[in-house]
Parts: C-alpha cells; sequence; structure tokens
C-alpha cells in the first residue's frame, strides 16, 4: 500500500471554493480504486495551509489513476474548477507506507 499525503497552501479567503473542490475529489479517488481517507482543512493555526491523504493498493495502481483521471470528465471538471476560483496557490505531494503492528 502506498499513501499519499497532499499538503496544500491554499487562499485563505476562498476556504468555501476550496471545501468544495476537496467534497469533488474523495468519490473521484475511490472511483478509481483508491481509498480516500480526508482532506483536513484550516482550524486553529495558520489560515493557508490544507492537507489530504489517500491509499492506493500500489504505486502502479496510483500511476494509474493519474493516467486515468486525465481522461475523465469529473476529474477535469474538479480540476478547471480549483483552477477557476484559485482557491489553491500551491501544493506538495508526498508518498508514504503505513505501518502496522
Amino acid at each position: 500500500m502506498v499513501t499519499c499525503y497532499v499538503r496544500y497552501i491554499i487562499d485563505p479567503y476562498q476556504l468555501t471554493e476550496f471545501e468544495h473542490y476537496a467534497k469533488l475529489w474523495i468519490p473521484l479517488v475511490n472511483k478509481f480504486g483508491g481509498t480516500h481517507h480526508g482532506y483536513f482543512l484550516p482550524y486553529e493555526g495558520a489560515n493557508n495551509v490544507a492537507s489530504c491523504l489517500f491509499s492506493f493498493a500500489s504505486l502502479a495502481a496510483y500511476e494509474r489513476y493519474r493516467t486515468d483521471s486525465m481522461q475523465d470528465e469529473a476529474c477535469l471538471a474538479a480540476y478547471d474548477y480549483a483552477v477557476r476560483t484559485r482557491c489553491i496557490v500551491s501544493y506538495e505531494r508526498l508518498f508514504m507506507r503505513p505501518v502496522f503492528e
């Protein structure tokens, strides 16, 4: 299993728009075989940092999702929404593996 952690720098004046964007992506990741663990929005402290976590069975499965999502109308519409609203200033991805007992 590989888990992707995405750290976003968001426009704090576009928080409602970013939350809408987040709600669009959760079912889309699941649609392509991933497990979305949710988005995390600013609450206390920095008002411009958000994150999300989602997992795929393997890095190859994640790469298939990336390729297939670039052809999916709903994914393209979600991406376009973020571009139009400018709710995301920047982001970075980290790939991690979970440790269990």
